[in-house]
């Protein structure tokens, strides 16, 4: 197998987020009946049932009737009138001075930003530490850009005042060479956020060893039960040299369409970042940049009821599992539950092909947030309400055909 072929096979992404359609079902032996009911993709939010921020599709059409090839063809890091906007609500946003000059690019998605980052501080041989379980692309970007992956435990399931990082782990990894950390915050696929304690921790032990760190918030504004959250920038603990946020309004506010991602932090990275979009993509879509200014700018109580109605399908389905016997810790932000079924038989990746074929529901499966979650499964619970709960019933019931006899 040649070096290539070996790199690639490490990135396989038959199982991630988005390919469940690609799935091979052959050698897929059923137990159990068919059970009928409305097609339900847990991979993913549904934008149709929440819809974009008003008025981005006015937006974008005044960017491509309008404002034209200016609008099209924008600087590699942005527009620059699209960037100080975004900087400034940024700044009252997360606490944080961000010159829109040369601490902030926009990018196509923040998968965009996020590979883009990695790009300009990961090479060959570098040691970089990530959380397990996180984000499934941290892992598979590090493999990507050659270097030897560190991961550090979060035990997500046994606290209930924290995230649950084990610090231990990552001081030790800092201390054995490593020079840059990926992290979400709040955490895909758990949900939970990180204590100001922890995020203080974290940022104490970043500086003491001069390491490089690349923070995902991207689910930082859909916050549930009057949670409080820290932005690790804000503390003013990390030297901005050494600290990368990535966030964007694909998610919370549906915009994913659009492709529309932002970092800002250390002008090195940012620069290196552009230099790599150059030959990447150019830009993030012309036309869609300008849909930046809407997000921030929601109608009054829009984001409100967004969370509202989030929390109250996010507290139907935990109810669900929880009565079903799945461990689950609640989704404290985000849209992501990641549920644990005892007692399978198969295993998760075999679990996801026969949900789908069998009851019309698509879920990610664990092992693509760390290899050892093996019976976990993810599901994004933005979605129609009626159905993802039927939806829901629906994957316990097929859950209890595959349980082990006793």
């Amino acid at each position: 197998m040649s070096k290539v072929e070996n790199l690639f096979n490490k990135l396989n992404a038959d199982l991630a987020p988005g390919q469940e359609k690609l799935l091979n079902f052959d050698n897929i032996v059923l137990k159990g009946e068919e059970l009928d009911g409305d097609p339900v993709d847990f991979s993913h939010g549904d934008v149709d049932v929440f819809e974009p921020i008003p008025g981005s599709l006015d937006n974008f059409n005044y960017g491509f009737k309008e404002v034209g090839s200016s609008q099209a063809y924008t600087v590699y890091r942005g527009r620059e009138d699209i960037l100080e906007d975004v900087a400034e609500k940024l700044f009252k946003y997360s606490s944080t001075p961000i010159n829109s000059n040369n601490e902030i690019i926009i990018t196509p998605g923040t998968q965009g930003a996020l590979f883009l980052a990695a790009g300009a501080t990961i090479s060959r041989g570098d040691k970089v530490a990530i959380i397990e379980p996180d984000y499934y692309a941290n892992r598979k970007l590090v493999h990507f850009f050659q270097g030897e992956l560190y991961p550090v435990q979060l035990d997500y399931l046994n606290h209930l005042d924290k995230a649950g990082i084990n610090l231990e782990e990552l001081e030790h990894s800092f201390k054995d060479g490593v020079k840059t950390f990926i992290f979400s915050n709040p955490n895909n696929p758990s949900g939970v956020v990180y204590s100001k304690d922890e995020v203080t921790k974290i940022a104490h032990l970043i500086k003491k060893y001069d390491v490089n760190v690349i923070v995902d918030e991207l689910y930082s504004r859909q916050l549930f039960d009057n949670r409080t959250y820290t932005h690790l920038a804000s503390l003013n603990i990390v030297p901005k040299e050494n600290i990368l946020t990535i966030i964007g309004p694909s998610k919370t506010e549906s915009l994913s369409g659009f492709r529309l991602g932002v970092a800002y932090g250390s002008q090195e990275i940012i620069s290196r970042m552009e230099q790599l979009q150059a030959i990447v993509s150019l830009r993030a879509s012309g036309y869609s940049q300008i849909v930046l200014k809407n997000w921030f700018s929601e109608p009054p109580g829009w984001m409100d009821e967004r969370i509202r109605a989030h929390q109250d399908i996010r507290d139907t389905l935990l109810e669900l599992f929880k009565d079903a016997g799945f461990e689950v810790r609640m989704t404290e932000a985000g849209s992501y539950i990641f549920p644990k079924i005892n007692n399978l038989s198969i295993d998760c990746e075999s679990f996801v092909k026969v949900l789908k074929k069998q009851a019309k529901v698509t879920v990610t499966p664990g092992t693509q947030f760390g290899p050892q979650f093996t019976d976990c499964i993810r599901l994004n619970f933005s979605q129609d309400k009626e159905k993802a709960v039927e939806a829901v019933k629906r994957l316990i019931t097929v859950a209890g055909y595959y349980k082990n006899e006793k």
